[in-house]
């Protein structure tokens, strides 16, 4: 076993025999309740689109707001709608979905925190894995305010991933990115940048359910995909990353990115320009570059409990070490999040994504799926993605791309939290990946089935 999950391991058999009061992360006072309910009218066009004072007039005596009621009839700052309709970007999860945070008033100005700290015992079998101990997680500040007919929302993203070096943490299965800006990772997940986003959006109401918004961001996230899979509430609490992240979210920290949409009650319809270039090995720093790619996205709500989302999007030059390749991409995604009995919060995500690529005429689809779940009971949260990728970077060849390996991944996790302070939980955890290989990678992996184990540490600002 890996010396480094021996801590995690010890904690979590001291937090276990806490009470069992301990307050769950997703404090049940800003989760969505059990049976969901159509959201209030909205304001008037003068003072809608997130103008969290129009629907909450009593604001101004609570200016701590992250145990109460409100965020469920705050406005999106987007659109009319309730604000936990808002995931990563510009991007939609269910109105249901569990909206944790610290709120507080400041003026005409809502400011909003919230925070993970996972520190990291992983451990990759077989002659392609690896161990190692790192710390992730992401620490997110939003500023917004009413503005004319709409709301302003400034907000800010940053990541310690940097500091577990420039060559991330083993992961059987994952590729992408590179460490040294020749060589791409493989069996290895790389690190986010230091600074994940710094965007400003903007809308407009044009009705009582309608609006119009632009938003702007350096790093950002152009209109593609379903939420980031940091913020999927199904899967956040792993601190495992996905082996479909380069198909289905890995533009969530694009080097330059404009979106202009329109939302039509619970539709809504975006396009992007953006800079698909990979982010580089050099993680502490904010690149540039032409906003020369194109995605477009279609969401819709049909129900409180459930988020829609297709996607497409033309992606200039991505790879940093294939340069002159260009891709399309497609994606499609279904998001559900509830109450499924007093006190259970169930949620789930099912998401496809399509890389096609052109090498010297010869077309190349490569397809990926994940599916993804958590149920939370009180303290507790089971976790579990099942994932399927066709990946050509497994097995490198001298011309840069290789066959489409079919490989897949079924991980299963746990975690406890334990309420330390009023704003501050830690929680415990673990999960169990099998990794599933065609014939011919089984011998390069050890094994048609090499396991992958990860023992966590967290704090959670809240």
């Amino acid at each position: 076993m890996n010396r480094a999950l021996l801590p995690a391991i010890a904690l979590a058999v001291t937090l276990t025999a806490l009470p069992a009061s301990a307050q769950h992360l997703h404090d049940a006072d800003i989760a969505a309740p059990a049976t969901p309910t159509t959201p209030s009218p909205p304001a008037p066009d003068h003072a809608m689109a997130g103008s969290a004072m129009a629907s909450m007039p009593d604001m101004a005596s609570m200016p701590d707001m992250a145990h109460t009621h409100t965020p469920r009839v705050m406005q999106g700052a987007l659109g009319p709608y309730p604000m936990a309709r808002e995931g990563s970007g510009t991007s939609w999860q269910p109105d249901t979905s569990a909206h944790a945070g610290l709120h507080r008033m400041d003026g005409d100005w809502m400011l909003m925190a919230h925070g993970v700290l996972d520190v990291v015992g992983d451990h990759q079998s077989g002659p392609r894995g690896g161990e190692a101990t790192f710390a992730s997680g992401m620490l997110m500040g939003m500023a917004r305010r009413p503005l004319g007919g709409g709301t302003l929302q400034l907000k800010a993203m940053l990541s310690p991933d940097p500091a577990m070096g420039p060559r991330g943490y083993p992961l059987l299965l994952a590729s992408g990115e590179t460490a040294n800006g020749v060589d791409h990772l493989v069996d290895r997940q790389h690190p986010h940048d230091a600074v994940m986003e710094l965007s400003a959006s903007l809308s407009h109401g044009i009705g009582n359910s309608s609006s119009v918004f632009a938003y702007a961001g350096l790093p950002g996230e152009p209109a593609f995909g379903p939420p980031a899979f940091m913020h999927r509430e199904a899967i956040r609490d792993s601190p495992e990353a996905p082996i479909s992240h380069h198909w289905l979210d890995s533009t969530h920290i694009s080097m330059g990115v404009a979106t202009a949409g329109v939302v039509l009650g619970r539709a809504k319809f975006e396009l992007s320009r953006f800079n698909a270039r990979e982010p580089d090995q050099h993680r502490w720093n904010v690149e540039t570059g032409a906003l020369d790619s194109t995605a477009i996205r279609a969401s819709w709500n049909p129900l409180d409990s459930i988020a829609l989302q297709a996607s497409w999007g033309r992606f200039q030059d991505p790879e940093q070490l294939e340069p002159g390749v260009d891709q399309t991409r497609w994606s499609a995604s279904a998001l559900f999040a509830r109450d499924v009995a007093p006190g259970w919060k169930l949620a789930s995500t099912l998401a496809w994504g399509r890389k096609s690529t052109d090498h010297h005429g010869a077309r190349q689809d490569d397809n990926a799926f994940a599916a993804e779940a958590s149920l939370a009971h009180g303290a507790w949260t089971l976790f579990g993605r099942a994932e399927s990728t066709q990946n050509r970077e497994l097995v490198e060849r001298e011309d840069g791309h290789g066959i489409a390996h079919r490989v897949g991944k079924l991980s299963l996790g746990v975690v406890r939290d334990a309420r330390i302070a009023e704003h501050l939980s830690v929680g415990v955890g673990g999960l169990v990946a099998v990794n599933f290989l065609p014939d011919a990678l089984r011998a390069a992996y050890g094994g048609s089935h090499p396991l992958g184990m990860m023992g966590f540490v967290r704090l959670v600002l809240d």
